[in-house]
C-alpha cells in the first residue's frame, strides 16, 4: 500500500464515521467503505460480509464484481481470509495464495486463478462483538504494520457508525438493522442482473447505472432496486439525470 497523507486519512476517517445524517443507506455506506479501502492500494480490490442473526455470514459489498465472487467463493466453500478474520476477531494480512492451498484448499487455487496475487482480510469488530469482515484482493502488495492498522481502524471506525445510526436507539435494533441491509443486498444483485440483460453491459457497468440513478433522483439504494426488479417491465430510465 502506498503511503496515505494525513489529510486524505483524516477526510476519509470523517466521511467513514459521518453516519450520523438523514435517511441513512447501510448498503450505500458498506460500498463506499470497500471502495475507499479498495482506493488506498495501487492494485486492489475489496469485499465485505455481514453476520445475519445466526450470525452466519452474507455478502454484503464490494468495489467491483471480481471482489463480490471472492467473497461468495469463501462462502461457498467455507474456507478463506474473511472467514478466518471473523472467527478470530484478528486481521489476517500479506497472504501468498499461490502459496495458500494448504490453508484454504478451496479458495486459493480460485482467487490464483483470477488473477489475485495476494490477500488481506480484517474483522468488522467493537471490543468483544464481530459482525462481519472486509478481504483486499490484489497483487502481491506487502501491508506492514502501519498500513495494517490503518486499514483496520478504517473498519473499526465503520462498526461504530453502524451502531451509532440514530435509528439504532436499543442493542437489540441492530440485528434488525444488519437483516434489513442483507435482505437490501438480495434485491440488489437482481436488480444488476435485469439492469445487465436490459442494457447489455456487465455486472459493474449495471451496479454502476443502478447507484448513479439512485443520486441523480435522491433514492436509496435499495428502493431503487426494488423498484426495478419489482416494476418490470416498466424499468426506469437509467439515464435519467
Amino acid at each position: 500500500m502506498t503511503t496515505v497523507s494525513a489529510e486524505r486519512l483524516a477526510t476519509l476517517f470523517v466521511e467513514v464515521a459521518d453516519t450520523l445524517i438523514d435517511d441513512f443507506d447501510v448498503v450505500e455506506f458498506l460500498q463506499m467503505l470497500t471502495q475507499r479501502v479498495a482506493d488506498l492500494f495501487d492494485t486492489g480490490e475489496a469485499g465485505l460480509m455481514l453476520a445475519d442473526h445466526r450470525n452466519r455470514l452474507n455478502f454484503m459489498a464490494a468495489s467491483d464484481e471480481s471482489a463480490r465472487l471472492m467473497e461468495l467463493f469463501q462462502l461457498q466453500y467455507g474456507d478463506g481470509p474473511c472467514l478466518d478474520a471473523f472467527r478470530t476477531a484478528r486481521p489476517v494480512t500479506n497472504v501468498n495464495l499461490a502459496a495458500a492451498a494448504g490453508k484454504w484448499p478451496e479458495f486459493a487455487p480460485r482467487a490464483a486463478q483470477a488473477g489475485f496475487q495476494s490477500v488481506h482480510a480484517f474483522p468488522l469488530r467493537l471490543r468483544r462483538e464481530v459482525i462481519g469482515a472486509m478481504g483486499v484482493f490484489g497483487s502481491a502488495t506487502e501491508l506492514d504494520d502501519a498500513d495494517t492498522l490503518i486499514v483496520q481502524s478504517l473498519a473499526d471506525v465503520a462498526v461504530i457508525g453502524l451502531l451509532q445510526e440514530r435509528s439504532i436507539r436499543r442493542g437489540e435494533a441492530l440485528t434488525e438493522q444488519l437483516q434489513g441491509a442483507l435482505n437490501s443486498r438480495v434485491i440488489i444483485e437482481q436488480a444488476k442482473g435485469v439492469v445487465a440483460q436490459a442494457y447489455g453491459v456487465n455486472p459493474d457497468e449495471a451496479y454502476a447505472l443502478i447507484r448513479a440513478f439512485s443520486r441523480n433522483t435522491n433514492r436509496h439504494l435499495s428502493e431503487v432496486a426494488a423498484t426495478i426488479v419489482n416494476e418490470l417491465p416498466a424499468l426506469p430510465n437509467l439515464t435519467t439525470r
